[in-house]
């Protein structure tokens, strides 16, 4: 058992792992014209354009800088919003290992969920074609939105498993890549090339519960709190 101190002190730290989120909040109407840019994104690829959006959306072009400054705006709001589509699960304050691992397959489910999505290899595949080209900034946008973001979320969910005595690593960061690297494979780049790879409900929750096994595997505490 804990002492006092200790378990409260554990409880604090699996407490704050449920802070998932710290973007803005967005309007429905605003996901709504995101979303249409996402489905032009499908469409037309780097083509995307504010006046486009506006048509698509049924909005003014005002409202778009209003909303999202420029067209670089535009696109790192709509990496956010794909983003937030990857939950990070709180985990209980008992540090359980069963809530730790919940909270680990649903960011893996959701995150395969998102980056199999046509929207997301179109995103994509426009971020790679642009990288090194002077372009845009559109490869360090879908970076610092996309995977460094998740990695801010996920890594406090990390961090407190291991003070709760059900992970061991020495670096968190580390420790992301390699549950990240289990979750991905070989599948992001393989859509992104075109393979037709069929990523069913089943598919997905059976590769997430897999990848955090691994996970637990390679980082889980050989000794622990009671419920490991």
């Amino acid at each position: 058992m804990w002492a006092t101190d200790t378990r409260g002190r554990k409880k604090s730290l699996l407490q704050a792992s449920a802070n998932i989120d710290t973007s803005e909040t967005l309007t429905e109407r605003q996901k709504a014209v995101l979303d249409a840019a996402l489905r032009l994104l499908v469409e037309e690829g780097d083509q995307l354009t504010m006046t486009a959006v506006a048509r698509r959306a049924s909005c003014s072009k005002e409202t778009l800088y209003k909303w999202f400054g420029d067209r670089d705006g535009l696109l790192t709001a709509t990496v956010q919003w794909q983003a937030s589509k990857v939950r990070v699960a709180p985990v209980d304050r008992e540090g359980h290992i069963a809530s730790l691992t919940a909270s680990l397959e649903r960011f893996a489910s959701d995150w395969l969920n998102v980056i199999s999505s046509d929207t997301s290899i179109a995103l994509n595949r426009v971020a790679v074609s642009h990288a090194g080209s002077g372009k845009d900034n559109l490869g360090a946008v879908v970076l610092e939105n996309g995977r460094f973001a998740l990695a801010r979320r996920l890594k406090p969910v990390l961090e407190a498993g291991r003070q709760a005595g059900l992970l061991d690593f020495s670096d968190a960061e580390t420790a992301f890549r390699s549950f990240f690297g289990l979750v991905a494979r070989d599948v992001q780049i393989r859509l992104l090339l075109g393979d037709r790879l069929e990523l069913t409900e089943a598919t997905i929750g059976g590769d997430a519960a897999r990848a955090t096994q691994q996970f637990l595997a390679l980082f889980g505490a050989k000794t622990g709190p009671q419920g490991l």
